[in-house]
């Protein structure tokens, strides 16, 4: 066939389509994933290719476009216990400290309780309206600048949710269960990086240690430590075979023991001899606790040589 002269229709219209396909962007390529007619997932590897990377526990992590389609949203949310959020009520003083703290730019508001989601509040919209130093308190009402929130079943797909979040120009879902309350949180930043990988800015900082050692035979650990990981450390077993698949982290296995949720101060012993002190605790968690090690257990000093 002959080559179509430059000025034709045909070449008019190929010249937009191609102004189209660059505008709609990336996310626009996204969306193709999941139209009824959309590419193969094994098409084109530059862009379906799956990639691995480590995290910072050194699990090997797949990323790539594939996650779009496999994983669901239940896999990326963060769950209920670690969403900062604040209730309709809160004044402007406590509203900037709970921004300071936590380092978000947005934070859910509930009436009541996180259950009854209201919307989001965004940090700019704070700043540009009582200003940087939170001037004008005293007509401060949070509900005049609430922001509409997407919710999410957790069996939905993180490409649908990632092509809604880009249509409905929002930035965070929470998730809902099928009895209406919240069982977690996630933001358009979570979805990206299931396929790119992690996604740090000047804010982010790295990631604490599980635990530290503050003297032979003692650490200081998170409670979601992973206990096989903690077990590897201090060269001794915690848990019985038969309970391995039922406990994953410190804190659990703390639960499990004491068959309740214990108070800060608590110390709870261990059938191998260990004993763990309760440091950080809430009515719904463990977040922190110290473990001793029995003195037959601690790992002996190195000592030099006799000459």
């Amino acid at each position: 066939m002959g080559d179509t002269p430059e000025g034709s229709p045909s070449a008019a219209h190929g010249a937009q389509v191609t102004d189209i396909h660059e505008q709609r962007g990336f996310f626009g390529r996204l969306a193709d994933l999941f139209s009824e007619n959309g590419p193969a997932d094994e098409a084109g590897d530059d862009m379906g290719g799956a990639s691995a990377e480590r995290n910072q526990r050194g699990d090997v992590v797949s990323r790539g476009m594939a996650n779009l389609r496999q994983m669901r949203v239940e896999d990326v949310a963060i769950p209920r216990v670690e969403i900062c959020a604040v209730p309709v009520d809160t004044d402007l003083e406590s509203l900037v400290d709970v921004f300071r703290e936590s380092g978000n730019t947005r934070l859910p508001v509930f009436d009541g309780t996180l259950d009854n989601p209201l919307g989001l509040v965004h940090l700019k919209d704070v700043a540009l309206r009582y200003g940087f130093n939170g001037h004008g308190n005293e007509d401060f009402d949070l509900r005049e600048m609430l922001r509409p929130l997407i919710y999410a079943p957790p069996s939905m797909p993180i490409g649908v949710l990632l092509q809604k979040m880009q249509t409905d120009r929002r930035h965070m879902a929470l998730v809902i269960d099928e009895y209406g309350g919240v069982d977690g949180l996630l933001t358009i930043e979570d979805l990206i990086e299931q396929v790119i990988g992690e996604i740090e800015d000047e804010h982010d900082v790295e990631e604490e240690a599980f635990w530290t050692v503050e003297k032979p035979g003692c650490y200081l650990a998170l409670a979601r430590a992973p206990l096989d990981e903690f077990e590897a450390a201090i060269g001794m077993r915690l848990v019985e075979e038969e309970d391995e698949e039922e406990i994953d982290t410190l804190g659990g296995l703390v639960v499990m023991e004491t068959g309740r949720v214990p108070a800060r101060g608590e110390v709870i012993p261990h059938a191998s001899g260990a004993q763990f002190e309760i440091v950080d605790a809430d009515p719904r968690r463990i977040k922190r606790l110290r473990v001793r090690l029995p003195n037959a257990a601690i790992p002996m000093p190195r000592t030099a040589a006799a000459e």
